[in-house]
């Protein structure tokens, strides 16, 4: 949702606007229309009653005049001007927050494609549209039909009356006109927001693809972090591979295990696993020792233990210390007979 708010997706009803905007006129006809009204009737009173008040033989006369009347309409059409953009402010501010959005300007194809602007028509959105266009014509038009189908009769008896009489008859089947508009669009706009947001919660829904593409975005590709495990294990193996002629002894399975091991009295209490192998790695292992002459013990269930419970660079454990112990008292022992032959 923060990505789509970004780039300028977030959910906006049109007819919310429309609703302040109708509301301001009803607020503008019941609040000040009236006192607007009268203030221009007596302005034109004052004008037709005492013209001797206004002298039009020049330019300059002119203009005073009609400044004049500017101002007077000017003061009756401004409260109508600050009460729309107000509610139509209001409207928009209520639904999102307002933000720079750069996307929303592109130029974009889409925008001035045939086929884009028929999907568009034709869609979802489209008929949701339609439908709230019909809903104005049919709906509200039934509504105000209903609403004065009994002022028609008193509308005919008031054109033969008192001009007062007209425009006081007129104010009030106006103000009912308003009342119908202001409650037809309200429960338009409830829906139309309902919708509009049901809408845009499901248009950001992500489908399977997406959804793999996120979580690859997430967690990184598959393919490569397996490619990056792969050469990680390649080279903690030559890494292994190379501390091999390091070590005091081998201890092996024939052909299945292989554990190197490195004892120095003077480095460790106990000896250290510097590597070990299953079946290639193994042969490897074993290859590695013999060209550098470290004895191979072959003890195959002594080689599983240990390389199943024994890491790589850790010391042995308690348990394998006498089995252990016997093969190096074996190497040392080789070693001091192999001197004193010499």
């Amino acid at each position: 949702m923060t990505d789509a708010a970004e780039k300028g997706n977030v959910p906006f009803s049109r007819e919310l606007p429309l609703f302040a905007s109708v509301l301001a006129f009803y607020v503008f006809l019941i609040f000040f229309l009236p006192s607007g009204v009268a203030r221009i009737g007596q302005t034109l009173k004052d004008l037709f009653e005492q013209p001797d008040q206004w002298r039009l033989e020049n330019a300059t006369d002119v203009i005073s005049l009609g400044v004049h009347l500017a101002w007077a309409v000017a003061a009756f059409l401004v409260p109508a001007m600050l009460l729309f953009i107000v509610f139509g402010l209001g409207s928009s501010l209520a639904q999102n927050m307002p933000s720079m959005v750069l996307e929303r300007v592109r130029p974009q194809i889409s925008r001035v494609s045939p086929m884009k602007g028929f999907g568009r028509i034709y869609s979802v959105p489209g008929f949701v549209e339609f439908g709230k266009s019909l809903f104005k014509i049919l709906v509200v038009s039934l509504i105000m039909y209903f609403a004065l189908r009994g002022e028609f009769f008193a509308s005919l008896d008031a054109m033969f009356s008192d001009p007062q009489v007209i425009l006081v008859k007129l104010d009030t089947i106006v103000r009912k006109m308003v009342i119908v508009v202001v409650l037809s669009t309200a429960l338009l706009a409830v829906i139309d927001v309902l919708w509009t947001r049901r809408h845009w919660y499901n248009e950001l829904k992500m489908t399977k693809q997406e959804i793999k593409d996120e979580y690859k975005q997430a967690q990184g590709d598959p393919i490569v972090k397996s490619r990056q495990k792969s050469v990680a294990r390649d080279r903690a193996r030559r890494r292994m591979i190379n501390n091999v002629p390091r070590a005091t002894l081998v201890i092996a399975n024939p052909t299945h295990y292989a554990v190197a091991l490195r004892y120095v009295r003077e480095e460790n209490d106990a000896p250290v696993v510097v590597a070990k192998g299953q079946d290639l790695i193994a042969l490897k292992i074993r290859e590695t020792a013999e060209a550098n002459g470290i004895p191979v013990f072959e003890d195959p269930p002594l080689a599983r233990s240990m390389f199943a419970q024994v890491s790589v660079d850790s010391v042995i454990p308690p348990v394998f210390y006498k089995a252990v112990a016997e093969l190096v008292h074996r190497v040392y022992a080789s070693r001091s007979l192999k001197k004193r032959t010499h």
